[in-house]
């Protein structure tokens, strides 16, 4: 196995490859296990694999860690993962932790953990890289860092105590929402709580939207309300009216007292709509533009980063106001059709005539046929005086189609490969708790 020395924060979101150079997941988090007298042994990786799931990669079944990528024999146990007594995730429980110097020269916080192989073949803690508190009266700075080996330190908390909230987000402040979430559903209800409470709002905001609604509730449950109405504010409107609802009537009402008027305004029109209807499924927030606005103007507009691909498929050009609900509603203008002319040409002249909106009191059921029907990821959404008061997406639509629990529910077959024998190299897919060498 190639590889000297390998950091495991460095390790997360490392892509996992079968020997033939098929993509198998990517790396989460790494597994050890705790001894006597040496260092923790590595007994693993936890990989997610196509699917969101988390699977369990025995150390043995890797055959080379290096080069930002990992490599294994191709045999991969996609049972869910379920982490065992004894076991100590790297990432989520260890980083952050706090320990005292042997030497008693003081104590320090774990910011990484380096794991080596051995002359045996197994995988083990070799050094830790640590940070000192801060010495100086400054308040701009941080502590000396420096690395130590597992005998030189002994944990100062409990070995079954978390963490700092605040060093997990670190460590995943790269991961996507959804991701993110996947991660903070993974750990231990108390710790998903605490760590969900460190998160800036917007963040925060982000991963409710990709959250089951229980512990969308869960979660907003153990904030104070001005708290959770600064969120709420940061949500898309028509996610935070589907987490409204599923609120006592009474702290909603308050919720929606203490947001922000205008964003509370969106969540109100929504929640007075059916949700299975257009108007109970659409987002408030679609791009408006007017008819003399430029194809150069359109395309700024898409080009924001913190608009959702769907949202910015189409814009809607409508006569002023230019907010749900605007003034009459003229048509859309796909953002292909907009690379297709100059800069300069007015969005007025290039309207799709053949896309007629819905009503907001649609069925969902219709609006779904619509965009299977025609290829679409968006359609608008008009009052009963042809104003547009939104549009539904095809996440929106996906959302409602999907079971309730379908972001946390296993999949009963492996994804559809094929499965070359193992002579191939490629990956063999096994179904019992756990894939392995069998040293566990």
């Amino acid at each position: 196995m190639s590889a000297a020395r390998v950091f495991v924060a460095r390790l997360a979101g490392t892509t996992v490859f079968d020997p033939v150079g098929d993509r198998v997941g990517k790396v989460r988090d790494v597994l050890v296990v705790y001894r006597k007298n040496d260092p923790p042994r590595v007994v693993g990786l936890i990989v997610e694999i196509p699917g969101k799931r988390r699977v369990f990669l025995s150390i043995g079944r890797v055959t080379s860690i290096g080069s930002g990528q990992i490599i294994t024999n191709g045999i991969i146990n996609v049972r869910r993962f379920e982490q065992r007594g004894g076991e100590v995730r790297v990432i989520a429980e260890l980083l952050g932790r706090r320990v005292v110097f042997a030497d008693g020269t003081g104590e320090a916080t774990i910011e990484d953990v380096a794991i080596e192989e051995t002359e045996t073949g197994d995988w083990a803690v070799s050094q830790l890289f640590v940070r000192k508190p801060k010495t100086g009266p400054s308040p701009f700075g941080k502590g000396a860092t420096t690395f130590v080996s597992w005998n030189e330190v002994h944990e100062k908390q409990n070995r079954g105590e978390a963490q700092s909230a605040e060093q997990l987000i670190a460590t995943y402040s790269e991961l996507k929402p959804a991701d993110l979430a996947n991660t903070l559903l993974d750990l231990p209800q108390q710790r998903m709580l605490e760590v969900a409470e460190e998160l800036p709002d917007d963040r925060l905001a982000d991963v409710l939207e990709e959250m089951p609604e229980s512990e969308q509730v869960q979660i907003l449950a153990q904030l104070n309300d001005d708290r959770a109405a600064d969120v709420l504010d940061q949500m898309q409107p028509d996610d935070a009216a589907d987490l409204i609802a599923q609120l006592s009537d009474e702290r909603g009402e308050h919720l929606l007292e203490l947001m922000q008027p205008e964003e509370a305004e969106d969540v109100r029109m929504l929640l007075s709509y059916n949700p299975d209807t257009a108007g109970g499924l659409m987002t408030t927030e679609p791009i408006i533009v007017s008819a003399d606005a430029t194809v150069a103007e359109g395309l700024a507009l898409i080009r924001r980063h913190e608009l959702a691909p769907a949202l910015g498929a189409a814009v809607c050009v409508t006569l002023p106001p230019y907010e749900a609900p605007t003034g009459r509603f003229l048509g859309v203008v796909h953002f292909q059709r907009m690379l297709r002319y100059p800069p300069h040409v007015r969005l007025g002249t290039l309207l799709d005539p053949s896309l007629e909106p819905v009503t907001a009191d649609t069925s969902a059921a219709e609006v779904s046929r619509i965009l299977a029907s025609y290829n679409l990821v968006s359609i608008p959404v008009v009052d009963e005086k042809y104003r547009l008061v939104g549009v539904v997406t095809i996440d929106d639509v996906l959302d409602y189609l999907l079971p309730d629990d379908w972001r946390s529910q296993d999949e009963d077959e492996p994804v559809k490969r094929a499965k070359p024998s193992e002579e191939t190299g490629s990956i063999r897919i096994v179904n019992g708790r756990r894939g392995g060498s069998g040293t566990r």
